[in-house]
């Protein structure tokens, strides 16, 4: 079924690979329900929520494309749905009506995905564009891990400040960040996740973390939240959300394209440089955003960490099977999940090092010309400062085709990209965002 001879691999290399990507991922379902707690979703309902969309994008992956890739709710996309979806509005927009948004999403980004259009619009948008969002986003969930430590604390002549590092929780970070580091420096798989057990294990010794209970059944508290299109996008046009659903296609579309090809490349699975089953394999996402947006997540994408489980051998699905198995195991430990989501610090870390690890890509931007280089940092810049995914995406496809005309390139720069600036002047202007 997974042609395991053609690629070279066997049965034991394929489950030790998939134990690998799951430990080095495993954080996830810790980290994203402590985010979308904030929004008011309840942490056991974000928790299985995460599961299925991992479960269903993951098993999509394994069973359909036959690729060692898993798929599971995007850090970023979390931090953006609960503190400039929801938060910001101040009471206005209600985490349902958000996931209506990350619903209707999902729908489009299935249609998107079984049409040339995907294939379209990666290429009509510059490669700068694609990694300043990357990198933009790092710094966001960075600079929510910061504050989530009180680390940064707010400050009323200069916006913000650095905390009491003498207190509980900013101390706590420090060295769980510490003991995350210098794992992932010795790259023992699974750094993050590790990092996470110890800094809870830290917690429990100075009395800021209480565990009473670690397993029970699975269960969705609020079952459904989202089900119906037709009120689903009643809510969107009432609340103005385009801009939302657009940041939300936008950026998985480009995270699930790069860990594909990444991944795939590094695991030798390229043919002449093409993906094979490139379609089947781009529907995961879409599938476990729509799935996820239905039981109370955030979109879902690609997880780069996957390259951990090609690492040691992981050649095929069975490899994101075994992913997927373990994140059903998993479904039962949601009592100790909503014990660490008391603690801020124990999540901090990840968030501070994941949004590391998404900056780096910065040294691919090309910083030597101002039609690429200042597009991308207004796009860097304006992510982490306003709080905001789709208003630091709108700055960027707004001021590159200016800079491109005033340069006397406009005809480089593709039709959609132009449409794309029109209609964010007209959010920017209009809308909320």
């Amino acid at each position: 079924m997974f042609q395991l001879k053609e690629n070279g691999t066997t049965v034991k290399r394929e489950l030790f690979a998939g134990l690998t990507t799951f430990l080095t991922m495993a954080y996830v379902i810790i980290v994203n329900p402590i985010i979308l707690s904030g929004a008011g979703v309840p942490v056991d309902q974000v928790f299985m929520a995460t599961i299925i969309a991992a479960v269903i994008g993951t098993g999509w992956m394994a069973l359909c494309a036959n690729y060692p890739i898993a798929v599971a709710p995007g850090m970023g996309l979390n931090a953006y749905f609960t503190y400039t979806v929801v938060l910001a509005s101040n009471g206005e927009i209600t985490y349902t009506t958000a996931f209506s948004a990350v619903f209707i999403a999902g729908i489009l980004f299935i249609i998107i995905s079984l049409t040339p259009f995907r294939e379209m619009l990666i290429k009509a948008i510059p490669e700068n564009l694609k990694l300043a969002i990357t990198a933009g986003i790092g710094l966001f969930i960075a600079f929510i891990g910061l504050r989530m430590s009180e680390i940064v604390v707010a400050d009323t002549s200069n916006l913000v400040k650095f905390g009491d590092i003498t207190e509980p929780a900013p101390l706590l970070t420090f060295i769980g960040l510490f003991i995350t580091v210098a794992l992932m420096a010795r790259k023992v798989n699974g750094a993050i996740f590790i990092g996470m057990i110890v800094t809870a294990v830290i917690a429990m010794f100075t009395g800021q973390l209480s565990i009473d209970k670690v397993v029970a059944l699975p269960h969705l508290p609020e079952g459904l939240i989202v089900f119906n299109p037709i009120t689903a996008i009643q809510e969107v046009i009432e609340y103005g959300l385009y801009g939302v659903i657009f940041s939300f296609i936008l950026v998985t579309l480009f995270d699930t394209t790069g860990t594909l090809i990444g991944v795939s490349k590094q695991a030798g699975l390229l043919k002449d440089g093409k993906l094979p089953r490139a379609r089947k394999a781009l529907i995961s996402d879409s599938l476990a955003t729509t799935a996820g947006a239905m039981f109370g997540t955030s979109p879902s994408t690609a997880y780069l960490e996957s390259g951990s489980g090609v690492a040691v051998g992981g050649r095929t699905g069975l490899t994101a099977l075994t992913v997927a198995v373990l994140f059903i195991f998993a479904s039962f430990f949601g009592p100790l999940v909503g014990s660490l989501s008391v603690v801020a610090a124990i999540t901090s870390p990840a968030l501070i090092i994941v949004g590391s690890l998404m900056i780096s890509v910065v040294k691919h931007i090309n910083w030597d010309e101002m039609e690429d280089a200042f597009p991308a940092f207004l796009v860097i810049l304006s992510m982490p400062l306003t709080s905001s995914i789709s208003t630091g995406i709108a700055l960027g496809f707004i001021s590159y085709p200016l800079i491109m005309l005033i340069k006397g390139r406009g005809r480089a720069v593709h039709p959609l990209v132009y449409i794309f600036a029109v209609l964010f002047v007209l959010q920017l202007a209009y809308l909320p965002h």
